[in-house]
């Protein structure tokens, strides 16, 4: 069992402040797999921190403070000794990247001379990759996705924050991706459109909030992307990329150099996305409620290359429900500043 699985359905009282001039809230702290939702008294998610960034202010001392990351002004206070064991759990095996030895040991010790010996008699490494993303557990592929977002934040600079612009990303997740784990992180620079990386965050290119009348382009950006790291795992993407000795690595070590993170990184923020059928990607539009488009033209402006998602809109005849309330699409418009 996981840390993640361990503490399930976990949730407990705290005191929140959006900023250090903001007075403390009481909110409802809900441990996810690989996240922590922040509910206002009335339920409503008021922030979403990815546990691959969460970082204790106070590390030893009680009430246990966290911040969602080393540039942001949150700040969450804990009582609760389970939820905090709980975070700490899972915080220290993302941010050291490095998992514990005994399950992970225990694990290479009986499986990975079963699958070297197939992999020598075979020479199978697209097997190889499959099976080791098969058994990697969730805190070592949130360190991946975390060592990988480093080497692509030397290039995009550091993620966009505003507490409302927090809360709007919170909400655009649950009204697109949940129950799915992960989150959304909004980047000036790198990537282009909408990435996915591994543990289950996507990053967005903030042109995508910022270019656009409506939350329309950037929700049908998530719903392509969702459906290509449904169709090829992140995790394993890279470890094709990066091939047999670097996946050996991983699944004998739980880790991966950072000269293989680095080359992988350049290869997300200049290789195009990989295409999706029309098909699926408009039946995604239409189970979501969400106008195809405003996403077709934000693709191509004249609508000439994505002109069957246009014709086949399936909310041409009525039914969009909104992606996002007016005074959220505006908070995450400006969440990277004037």
């Amino acid at each position: 069992m996981t840390a993640l699985q361990e503490y399930a359905r976990l949730e407990c009282p705290g005191f929140w402040q959006a900023s250090p001039d903001a007075p403390r809230m009481n909110v409802t702290v809900m441990f996810g797999e690989a996240s922590v939702v922040i509910l206002d008294p009335s339920g409503t998610a008021v922030s979403h921190w990815s546990l691959a960034a969460v970082e204790r202010i106070n590390p030893g001392k009680e009430p246990a403070l966290y911040c969602p990351s080393a540039e942001a002004s949150e700040v969450l206070e804990l009582h609760d000794t389970t939820m905090v064991e709980a975070i700490e759990k899972v915080r220290n095996a993302v941010v050291s990247a490095r998992p514990k030895s005994g399950r992970l040991r225990s694990f290479v010790l009986t499986g990975c001379v079963a699958v070297i010996v197939g992999l020598l008699a075979l020479w199978l490494p697209g097997a190889l990759v499959r099976h080791t993303v098969s058994v990697v557990p969730e805190p070592t592929r949130a360190a991946v996705g975390t060592a990988l977002f480093a080497q692509i934040g030397l290039v995009s600079g550091s993620p966009c924050r505003t507490p409302l612009g927090n809360a709007a990303l919170a909400r655009l997740h649950t009204r697109l991706v949940a129950p799915a784990k992960g989150g959304f992180l909004v980047l000036p620079g790198g990537v282009s459109g909408a990435v996915s990386l591994p543990g289950g965050l996507i990053l967005l290119n903030k042109t995508l909030v910022e270019d656009h009348d409506t939350p329309d382009v950037v929700a049908g950006y998530v719903l392509a992307e969702v459906m290509r790291r449904e169709e090829a795992d992140p995790l394993q993407r890279l470890l094709e990329a990066a091939g047999l000795r670097a996946t050996l690595r991983l699944l004998t070590t739980g880790e991966l150099k950072e000269t293989t993170l680095k080359a992988y990184a350049e290869r997300l923020v200049t290789d195009p996305a990989a295409p999706v059928a029309n098909g699926a990607l408009l039946e995604r539009f239409a189970a979501a409620k969400v106008a195809a488009t405003p996403y077709a033209y934000g693709v191509d402006v004249t609508g000439e290359s994505t002109l069957p998602l246009i014709e086949a809109d399936p909310m041409r005849g009525g039914g969009a429900q909104p992606v996002l309330r007016d005074a959220d699409w505006i908070a995450l418009q400006q969440i990277c500043g004037e």
